[in-house]
């Protein structure tokens, strides 16, 4: 498998011979304003370019994954770019209503056993916060890749460390894990998605996994910056077993 980073929690990943494309915010730098009540309102979203061309990164692409419908996941710009006619994965019922009334024609819910060809894809939970917030984000997913001839891959989603995550991994026993480590915040209400001290329990639960960490420095609201995930990473031993890639950067396992 190969995995790019793009931008934000956008990845491609490339699976047993198909072009999967996750959560794609495609807007050009500064189209949207910044996430209210919270950090940088002088700066619009997204706060970087796209490393790679947009005609690159959908071509050949065999299905888009959209853990949730959040904008930096699935943007104005994206429903404008992708065919209609492309394969869309969805986390469940209301988001694959809301995928068909953009025009998008071949949506399929994610189930706990989905198969896309001979690759099996199954939606994990997640939990988009701690809390009282978690009634204000909605519903969120994750999805574990599995094919005779690859690795198991574990896309965990905007998830905080709970309970809900060690019983995937201990369940699935992934060798990649794909976490959004950038512990954004609003001014209350705590982290959103992964921290650090969150990404350390991944490793504890899953030390021989290969740990990603994205969904980094691309939109206002981040609070952990990869130059301090890595010090962090490096300060607890475990650098080689966390990578954080740059935009545009992959990796192939």
């Amino acid at each position: 498998m190969n995995i790019q980073q793009i931008r934000n929690a956008t990845i491609v990943v490339h699976y047993a011979g198909k072009k999967f494309l996750i959560d794609p915010f495609l807007a050009k730098k500064g189209t949207y304003p910044p996430f209210p009540n919270s950090l940088r309102q002088d700066q619009n979203n997204p706060l970087v370019g796209l490393p790679v061309s947009i005609d690159h990164l959908i071509h050949n692409v065999d299905a888009v994954i959209l853990t949730h419908l959040h904008l930096d996941h699935w943007d104005d710009a994206a429903k404008e770019i992708l065919p209609k006619e492309m394969k869309m994965f969805v986390q469940n019922e209301e988001d694959a209503k809301v995928i068909h009334s953009a025009g998008f024609q071949n949506t399929e819910v994610l189930q706990e056993n989905t198969l896309f060809e001979d690759i099996q894809l199954i939606k994990t939970k997640g939990e988009h916060g701690r809390g009282e917030i978690l009634k204000l984000v909605g519903q969120v997913c994750g999805v574990v890749f599995k094919h005779i001839n690859e690795q198991t891959l574990y896309v965990a989603g905007d998830t905080v460390w709970y309970e809900g995550v060690q019983e995937v991994i201990n369940t699935h026993k992934p060798d990649i894990i794909v976490v959004n480590g950038g512990d954004n915040q609003f001014l209350e209400g705590g982290s959103l998605v992964m921290g650090k001290e969150d990404i350390f329990e991944v490793y504890k639960t899953a030390p021989d996994a290969k740990i990603i960490s994205v969904h980094m420095e691309a939109v206002n609201h981040w609070t952990l910056s990869r130059e301090e995930l890595k010090c962090f990473t490096k300060e607890k031993g475990i650098s080689s077993n966390v990578l954080v890639p740059d935009d545009g950067e992959s990796y192939t396992f």
